[in-house]
């Protein structure tokens, strides 16, 4: 693995060539390779083998959280940073489940993420003072996050329900067996108290892991 090498993953171009800037400004680390979905960055992680990820949580189809699992179960050692917009902290742990070593918001200061990165780069934890802040008020206040109890793929599976995919497209999309995603399906129902998928959509909805046009979006 190359030290001070970065991949970058994110579906959007044009936040990537900004990043890529800020990050190569400083003259300390090199961008080697660019991703905007989950199935690319598992491959071209393993084909440039860079010292750190920068990842995007929220990518087209399968999302980042499936990435992240990936590229850990085929490196133990990889350190990865969440470079995302979501400021749930339900979905930080989630992150740091699959095997993340730091959660920057892209909300923060550009320096919290260059920060982090040399942080993630030692090896050690980061987090934006935005989203520590979030974490540490929501425990304090003895907050309970639906998405606690599930797991970071029962909570990718979740999501990828939420957003209409049937169990067979889940299947192919994660490259799981049908079986497999049919009994996460059931578990997660049981675990969130659902009978319908319209009930799990709402509890996705709540919890910020999808949106709809226009945001995120309150369920009543």
């Amino acid at each position: 693995m190359t030290a001070r090498t970065i991949m970058l993953v994110d579906d959007h171009p044009v936040v990537r060539e900004g990043y890529r800037r800020l990050i190569e400004s400083r003259g300390r680390w090199r961008i080697v390779a660019e991703a905007d979905n989950a199935g690319e960055a598992y491959r071209l992680y393993r084909e440039a083998e860079p010292g750190l990820v920068v990842m995007d949580l929220s990518l087209p189809g399968v999302g980042g959280l499936e990435a992240l699992r990936h590229i850990r179960q085929w490196d133990a050692a990889a350190k990865i940073l969440v470079f995302t917009m979501h400021q749930n902290p339900a979905y930080a742990l989630k992150a740091f489940e699959a095997g993340a070593l730091g959660y920057v918001t892209k909300s923060s200061d550009p320096g919290e993420l260059l920060k982090a990165i040399e942080t993630v780069a030692l090896g050690r934890r980061a987090l934006s003072p935005d989203i520590a802040r979030t974490l540490a008020e929501d425990r304090l206040e003895g907050g309970q996050n639906p998405l606690d109890g599930l797991s970071p793929r029962e909570t990718e599976i979740l999501r990828l329900i939420a957003l209409g995919m049937t169990d067979e497209a889940i299947a192919d999309g994660l490259a799981l067996s049908l079986k497999t995603v049919q009994n996460n399906h059931y578990r997660i129902r049981a675990k969130l108290g659902a009978r319908t998928d319209a009930q799990l959509t709402h509890v996705a909805l709540k919890s910020g892991l999808v949106t709809i046009e226009g945001g995120p979006v309150e369920a009543e």
